[in-house]
């Protein structure tokens, strides 16, 4: 359970992190240290990362991903249904989302 104050930490983080401003050692940690534990912050980091980097959608796959808010954290990974296995790629979804 996050305290409005550590939301408003974390969000004013993710801010500078997105606008590409410095960010601290000690502040990625206490954001990863939220982001393991909660799903709403490890989303907010993705979304964050995913801002500062500003990739470009290139195909309905990775359309559906970002949607989904599924997409990777790693700039350089992208799926390819030539050589990929959809189940493989969905291995490090949210518990929400994966078969029981």
């Amino acid at each position: 359970m996050l305290t409005t104050t550590s939301r408003l930490r974390i969000q004013e983080i993710l801010t500078r992190l997105s606008m590409g401003k410095k960010v601290t050692l000690e502040e990625r940690i206490y954001i990863n240290k939220y982001a393991r534990n909660n799903q709403n912050v490890s989303s907010w980091l993705r979304k964050a990362s995913r801002i500062q980097r500003q990739t470009k959608i290139t195909n309905q796959i990775d359309e559906l991903l970002e949607g989904l808010d599924l997409s990777t954290d790693e700039p350089h990974v992208t799926y390819n249904p030539d050589h990929d296995d959809l189940g493989e790629w969905f291995s490090g979804a949210p518990s929400w989302i994966r078969r029981s």
